[in-house]
């Protein structure tokens, strides 16, 4: 038995601390890295940008499923190991691979037969020829970016966090000094951003296989622990289904609020939202850290039936995310003017400061009510109750979030700064929501068991 899985079959609040520190370490490398490869792409020119911007949707259903495939595996491997049934984590294991790679290929072929008429139908149009250059070569890492994610799962539910870390570490730094290269020394252009990813992913890949089949890490993955079970494959696709598809519902909910916005208050509205809503994301990054971390915390506690840990780390867990909540707020509320110049230093862009620091000071009370919410969410996740996780970020974004805004927003007139609050409204009413959900759902497993 490895450090990683006595800590996970331990106390579960030092088990949520031990996973949290190396997850927002990886997931702030993985925001930066994001950041960086945008600057290098914008040296290309406008039809670069808007190139990879047709590409991005496209490329964002791959992330979902990947995280998906990775709250799936978390899920289940963790409830064996909370269980003591070693071989059913190596089955669980190898399972979520075996899923992993029959999704990629299916995925790939579509993608690569149909992505020249997907792009027009989005409005590439003169940007088809650099859109389809980049994205042919991205999608055909296809794999690499979902078995990495199903990777990072497993190696969490185990307790290790580290070695994800490193993972992420690996795959960003690499990617970053490939860019220049592979863009500009290179002349590959904007082809070479993309096989600047599938090189990076290639490479974690092939270090994360060589930590499962070299034995350092305490699951194991390979037909010889496989034993084909319905019941294995749907505990794993019972989580990555739904957590996938409440991935694809707030890039549905986002479409909207942007209609919503523009509607209210033209495009300018829309690309303050945006410009705010990346600072928004990277501020959050700890409190989902700690999310992602509990998904596999919370699933030992149910393999194991200790239904009084389940109810421990949820209550630590939120708690946890109000202190780095308040303390992301408070930061995002005094630096906001200073952190809106960087979107409006331009001339051309400089009427848009003052609307976006507004945002972001109204948006701060969006981080106070998230953990709630979210932690609720991984409650159910590790669980394997993945659709109830995904009804409550249904209730969460289309029923309160869009209605909300729409009501606020165009109803009563407030417009886009009417918007703003109905997206802190509805996040508020389903964070409430998906609380006391959870709360009554451990109740129930305390009082009667599962």
């Amino acid at each position: 038995m490895t450090e990683g899985v006595k800590i996970m079959r331990g106390d579960p609040r030092r088990a949520l601390l031990k996973l949290s520190g190396p997850m927002i370490i990886a997931m702030l490398l993985t925001s930066i890295y994001n950041l960086v490869d945008a600057i290098w792409v914008a040296g290309l020119g406008g039809e670069a940008l808007a190139a990879i911007g047709f590409v991005t949707p496209l490329y964002m259903i791959l992330v979902g499923l990947s995280n998906g495939l990775g709250a799936g595996a978390a899920s289940s491997v963790s409830r064996y190991l909370g269980a003591g049934d070693p071989e059913g984590v190596n089955n669980s294991a190898t399972h979520t691979v075996i899923i992993t790679a029959a999704v990629s290929v299916i995925i790939t072929v579509i993608l690569e037969l149909l992505l020249g008429d997907i792009l027009l139908s989005l409005g590439a149009g003169e940007a088809l020829e650099p859109a389809f250059q980049y994205g042919s070569v991205v999608f055909a890492g296809t794999i690499f970016t979902l078995f990495t994610g199903a990777a990072y799962g497993i190696l969490r539910s185990e307790g290790d966090a580290k070695r994800p870390m490193y993972a992420m570490g690996i795959s960003a730094v690499l990617n970053m000094v490939l860019d220049p290269l592979l863009i500009y020394t290179a002349g590959w252009g904007i082809a070479g951003a993309a096989w600047a990813t599938v090189i990076s992913q290639l490479v974690v890949s092939l270090v994360v296989l060589y930590w499962f089949l070299g034995g350092g890490t305490y699951t194991s993955i390979g037909m010889k622990h496989f034993r084909p079970d319905r019941g294995v494959a749907l505990s794993i696709l019972s989580v990555t289904v739904p957590a996938s598809a409440e991935f694809f519902v707030m890039s549905l909910v986002t479409a909207v609020l942007n209609g919503i916005l523009t509607a209210v208050g033209g495009t300018s509205a829309v690309a303050v939202y945006s410009a705010g809503w990346r600072i928004v994301m990277l501020a959050i990054v700890p409190v989902i850290s700690v999310a992602t971390a509990l998904v596999s915390v919370s699933g030992v506690a149910y393999g194991s039936r200790n239904f009084r840990n389940l109810e421990v780390v949820h209550g630590y867990s939120i708690r946890l995310g109000l202190v780095i909540a308040a303390a992301t707020a408070l930061l995002t509320f005094i630096l906001a003017p200073w952190i809106s110049w960087v979107f409006s230093y331009s001339q051309a862009s400089a009427d848009l400061a003052p609307r976006i620091t507004w945002f972001l000071r109204v948006i701060c009370l969006f981080y106070l009510f998230l953990p709630p919410g979210i932690m609720s969410g991984s409650i159910f996740q590790g669980a394997g109750r993945g659709l109830t996780s995904l009804a409550l970020s249904v209730i969460r974004q289309v029923l309160l979030v869009a209605v909300f805004a729409y009501l606020l927003g165009v109803i009563l007139g407030f417009g886009e700064v009417g918007v703003w609050w109905g997206v802190v409204a509805g996040d508020i009413g389903g964070s409430l929501i998906a609380y006391l959900w959870a709360r009554l759902f451990i109740g129930r497993l305390r009082r009667y068991g599962d």
